[in-house]
């Protein structure tokens, strides 16, 4: 992830120390010391994913401005779908792998109305730009869309299989998640849903 730190002032920020934080685990101190008036600097952070998550890291900018302390707290925008990566498959091992998924706890479901026009090319780049894979005549019903991926962590590997069915006439979805572990099932539901 890129960074980009800028000052749009003529006094200099003094003491400027980004520092990124995730509850529990990480912790990283950047220290670029200062930032001239008018200067842009540019920080490049290289994140890997350990294990599931669900709470953005943080990022805290402090620095002396004028002589005074000041401090901002920004969410990175890094998500767990972010360490996903597109699985394609047939419909045949989809629907064999969706049946071993069948436990009450690897499944999260979500029928809520439509936040946005329910157009299908808008629908699929969402899918696509969420990390999943679009897998085409998977489901029997033609309206409904069908991913799968993997997200990666250092530890372990999750596959998840989702499904999305949309109903125009009452502007609302049902969006359904299997993955092996609860907790992704769960935050990867919620993540998406807020797309639609």
């Amino acid at each position: 992830m890129y960074l980009f730190y800028g000052n749009k002032t003529s006094v200099q920020f003094q003491s400027f120390c980004p520092t990124v934080t995730h509850p529990g685990d990480l912790q990283t101190h950047i220290l670029l010391s200062q930032v001239d008036g008018g200067a842009q600097v540019q920080q490049v952070l290289n994140i890997e994913c350990l294990r599931d998550f669900i709470t953005a890291p943080l990022l805290t900018v402090r620095f002396r401005y004028g002589g005074a302390a000041q401090a901002l707290t920004l969410k990175l925008p890094v998500t767990i779908n972010k360490f996903f990566q597109p699985t394609e498959m047939a419909a045949q091992d989809f629907f064999q792998r969706w049946k071993q998924l069948s436990l009450p706890q690897q499944e999260a479901q979500k029928i809520f109305q439509a936040n946005h026009p329910m157009d299908s090319e808008v629908t699929k780049a969402k899918l696509l730009g969420f990390g999943s894979a679009l897998l085409d005549n998977v489901d029997p019903n033609p309206e409904n869309y069908v991913g799968a991926g993997i997200v990666q962590t250092k530890a372990l590997q999750v596959g998840c299989l989702l499904r999305l069915e949309p109903n125009a006439q009452a502007q609302m979805y049902r969006l359904t998640l299997r993955t092996s572990k609860e907790s992704v099932s769960r935050h990867l539901c919620e993540l998406l849903a807020e797309q639609f």
